[in-house]
């Protein structure tokens, strides 16, 4: 599922995640809390994040967010 969890949007707001580095973008739908790793603000699922980051990125990527709704 194209969904993520952030700390303080509501659940089901749709946001835009773009990968600064190589440019690509998925829509997803905030849908849990966290990440509650110091320094990051977004985790997003598995399906999203390979959509933005090819494997050799890890699990960790800069990303700008965009709300659409």
């Amino acid at each position: 599922a194209m969904t993520a969890a952030h700390k303080t949007l509501p659940f089901g707001t749709v946001i835009k995640v773009t990968s600064i580095d190589i440019d690509r973008s998925v829509i997803v739908r905030i849908n849990d809390r966290g990440p509650y790793i110091k320094g990051r603000s977004l985790d997003l699922s598995k399906a999203a994040f390979f959509k933005i980051a090819p494997k050799k990125y890890g699990g960790s990527i800069k990303v700008k967010l965009e709300i659409i709704k």
